[in-house]
């Protein structure tokens, strides 16, 4: 039964490693890297990293968007 739940776990393990990695992808990063760093550390600190990094695909007309929404609550919060 023991083993069982342990081959439960790896599968698990290895089924959410492939999220992070997913999200490295669709960011730019590489799916390999990030699916090794959550198969090895854990998923969950490769989510993170994953989080924080910023997104090499975003174009230059789409961040001087952002940043003029960001100008215009600003203005709002200020009023």
């Amino acid at each position: 039964m023991i083993t069982f739940y342990a081959i439960l776990g790896i599968i698990l393990w290895v089924a959410l490693a492939f999220w992070p990695a997913v999200i490295a992808k669709r960011k730019g990063y590489s799916f390999g890297l990030f699916l090794l760093l959550a198969l090895v550390i854990s998923f969950i600190f490769a989510y993170i990293v994953v989080a924080l990094l910023e997104d090499k695909n975003e174009t230059a007309e789409a961040k001087a968007d952002d940043q003029a929404a960001e100008e215009i609550l600003d203005k709002q919060e200020d009023q």
